[in-house]
């Protein structure tokens, strides 16, 4: 049935191909319509000085002829880029060998001779474009996201970055623009090299976040190198502009996003600011200069030069002297730059508008007692973060936008039932404003729901874990741990565990004079595993472990936010003075460990040592991970990574694996930076809040 069903679509595409040529010599030889007009369209009436017909005629016929084709390789199921590109390859394969007998019969030339004349006739690409992009509009869409997107945004990057080598660097003729364009129009499309390229570049920017207005420019560009090749003769790179353009209008689907609301008026403004800039500079140029004009001053007659100038054709015969070879390379600069300028607007991502009001703290709030198991769970109750809710309001993410990077941080949180479409949804969501998604800190037991939705994960580090109930001071491999604590008690320190309800306020004056003085010129670090504000988390959700010295005095503390749902505390941060002894920090853990075991909490989370699997000292590590091991020990200066995991391996913990959770291999440079930047190892941008 399958095949049936293929063999009358292949014979019905022949049918309507052989009849749209047909149309064309009943329509082409008594058109008036004026306009252009294409040689060689109907090659079997030559003699007749009859085979021209008008551009137009030749579209609409083969627009319409498309349109058919189109709807009927529908039947056949295939994807709309492969019907596409298929249709346009087996029109140009009919419309060529027809073409050919055609000229050889009527020129009586050998057929070799006529198979290349029937190469160059410009109406079987108009047939085949159009042809392939019926296909492209009718055929049915691939559900789900491709990789046919990713390859389009590198060819039409690559062609960008041709364009504008072609017109920079002398004597490279034959790279893109004038490939893209016919002899005849050479000049034109090099002064043009700039300006495309560089639209094209930006295009393959905003493509690469599916912007719709992306899609709209370089299709806009496209056409207009097919339509030169129309006009005045095609060559190889036609035939690249002709399939680029087909690919493009075929993977319209992946490029939906509708881009920022407000990047409207910016690119208002910026394009009406950048032509008045090129405008305001051509005027008072010309008139400063105006001894070197051969025609009297007038602001009309400052226009038309500077217009002139901007298209980059050449430059004018009425500026002459020093000033006419510079000032149209200067306003064709002036032009680059302002149209960098309006381009970055309309398709730079969606501007991030950090926003949590007090409804969503409280919603959030209740869904981590419910649902937040996680040791990680507490942190997303950060100020810095926004939130993403399920519709049902039963789930959420918070993240926080950083260089087009939407950082997540840990796992979703909210029912395990729901967590598919969480993600689902926080994708989409993301995808419509142009941001890359990036998951810090997950969880190994969600990395199958990940997967299933097309995320990639990459191992991150490993989280040191108490279990309460079984941890002890006894035996030989703890005795250090043992000895700090027994240390820290014969000097007379003491120790007191405490909710923030508990805390009055001149103690908690000194515990936040204590993190200062800690912290010292250092901004406030960490994002996925560390709050913000020592008193983010009020009443019982919270715990002060705090070290007081022999007078009395606090002389430090460890501070760890509750996790109710999973029986859990989570070290959030453990500054302390300066004068502090030694051990200081492993007492109050095993103080603490103490005290949570008599109030009901199972587990008590230290801190996250990244590549905890890489830096370990009994490691059986490959030559590539030694490499990597002794890059990550290079960075102890600025990220204390070893610090962290010696720290932790004093307690004999249980280690959980830690992963980043990303869209693309090509997103890892970015998503680091971004991940870096949102725990404040790195300066960020600031963004207004709403």
């Amino acid at each position: 049935m399958v095949a049936v069903r293929w063999l009358g679509a292949l014979l019905a595409t022949v049918v309507v191909t052989l009849t749209a040529t047909g149309w064309m010599y009943v329509l082409g030889p008594q058109s008036t319509i004026p306009g252009p007009r294409l040689a060689d369209v109907l090659p079997l009436d030559e003699l007749a000085k009859h085979s021209s017909a008008p551009v137009a005629v030749v579209v609409v016929v083969w627009a319409a002829a498309g349109c058919v084709l189109g709807l009927i390789a529908r039947s056949t199921r295939l994807d709309r880029l492969a019907v596409a590109l298929l249709l346009a390859l087996w029109v140009a394969a009919i419309e060529y060998v027809a073409d050919a007998l055609s000229i050889a019969v009527v020129r009586q030339i050998p057929m070799q001779q006529a198979f290349d004349r029937a190469a160059a006739i410009p109406a079987l690409f108009v047939a085949a474009a159009l042809a392939g992009l019926g296909g492209a509009t009718f055929a049915r869409a691939r559900v789900g996201r491709t990789r046919a997107a990713d390859v389009l945004v590198i060819a039409v990057a690559f062609a960008g970055v041709l364009d504008i080598v072609r017109a920079v660097l002398p004597g490279s003729h034959e790279l893109l623009v004038t490939g893209w364009a016919p002899d005849k129009v050479t000049s034109v499309a090099a002064a043009l090299g700039v300006p495309v390229g560089v639209g094209l570049l930006f295009a393959a920017r905003g493509l690469a976040r599916r912007l719709r207005r992306a899609w709209l420019i370089a299709v806009g560009l496209l056409v207009f190198s097919v339509s030169l090749h129309v006009l005045h003769g095609f060559n190889d790179g036609g035939v690249l502009a002709t399939v680029t353009l087909v690919a493009l209008v075929a993977a319209r689907r992946e490029f939906g996003c509708s881009g920022d609301p407000e990047s409207r008026s910016r690119l208002l403004v910026r394009g009406v600011t950048s032509a008045a800039a090129v405008t305001a500079f051509g005027v008072a140029a010309i008139w400063v200069n105006r001894t070197a004009a051969d025609r009297p001053f007038s602001i009309g007659f400052a226009l038309h030069e500077t217009l002139r100038s901007a298209d980059g054709v050449g430059g004018s015969p009425h500026l002459g002297g020093p000033f006419g070879g510079w000032f149209p390379l200067a306003v064709v600069i002036l032009s680059v730059l302002g149209l960098v300028w309006t381009l970055s607007a309309a398709l730079a991502p969606w501007r991030y508008r950090h926003q949590q009001d007090a409804r969503e703290r409280e919603l959030a709030r209740d869904l981590v007692t419910a649902w937040g198991s996680d040791t990680l769970a507490p942190f997303v109750l950060r100020a810095d973060k926004s939130y993403f809710f399920a519709d049902d309001e039963l789930g959420f993410v918070a993240y926080k936008v950083v260089g087009g990077v939407a950082i997540v941080s840990g796992d979703p949180i909210g029912p395990p039932d729901g967590l598919d479409a969480l993600i689902v949804g926080f994708i989409a969501f993301a995808r419509a404003r142009g941001w890359r998604v990036a998951i810090i800190g997950a969880s190994e037991r969600n990395l199958d729901a990940y997967r299933r939705h097309g995320l990639l994960a990459l191992y991150h580090g490993d989280e040191a874990v108490l279990d309460t109930g079984t941890f002890s001071l006894e035996g030989r491999p703890i005795r250090k741990v043992r000895q700090s604590v027994q240390r820290l008690a014969r000097e007379g320190y003491v120790a007191r565990l405490m909710h923030p309800r508990e805390i009055d306020a001149e103690l908690r004056a000194d515990l936040e004079a204590i993190a200062r003085d800690w912290r010292g010129d250092e901004p406030q670090k960490g994002f996925v595993m560390a709050l913000d504000t020592l008193f983010r988390l009020e009443d019982e959700d919270a715990v002060f472990a705090i070290g007081f010295d022999p007078q009395g005095r606090p002389a430090g503390f460890i501070h760890f936010a509750c996790s109710r749902a999973g029986a859990a505390l989570s070290l959030s941060s453990m500054p302390r003075l300066r004068s502090t002894p030694n051990g200081f920090n492993e007492w109050l853990v095993c103080e603490t460990a103490d005290w949570a075991r008599e109030n009901g909490f199972r587990a008590l989370s230290l801190n996250f040592a990244p590549f905890a699997a890489l830096l370990a000292p009994e490691a059986d590590l490959s030559a590539l991970q030694r490499v990597e091991r002794r890059a990550l020990l290079s960075l102890k200066g600025h990220f204390q990574l070893d610090n962290l995991l010696l720290f932790n391996r004093k307690f004999f913990p249980a280690w959980q694996r830690r992963f980043v959770v990303y869209e693309s291999r090509l997103d890892l440079p970015r998503v680091g930076i971004a991940a870096l930047a949102a725990e404040a190892y790195l300066p960020q941008p600031r963004r207004r809040r709403e």
